[in-house]
């Protein structure tokens, strides 16, 4: 799976990442929907650092796909209500 944080570049996870990738997405999702602005940039922060430690990094020459965007690393909490809502970002 390729995940791309935006103005970052891409991560290779593999597929048994996917469930902790999503777990860690949910919790971003949650908190923002209950409006714990607090609590937002360590949750953002710990799924960033998943991707970026148990991904590989896609090299900038080479053309993939990306399976899931997330938001740039200095996303705010009030744009984040913009991304993080409902089923969220991560495909089931």
């Amino acid at each position: 799976m390729i995940v791309r944080i935006s103005g970052e570049g891409q991560y290779e996870l593999a597929d048994d990442d996917k469930d902790r990738l999503n777990t860690l997405e949910n919790a971003v999702v949650s908190v923002v929907e209950s409006g714990q602005e607090a609590s937002f940039e360590d949750t953002f922060g710990a799924l960033l650092d998943f991707v970026r430690d148990a991904g590989a990094r896609v090299g900038d020459d080479e053309l993939e796909g990306s399976d899931v965007i997330l938001p740039p690393a200095d996303t705010t909490f009030a744009e984040a209500g913009a991304e993080f809502t409902g089923e969220g970002l991560i495909p089931d």
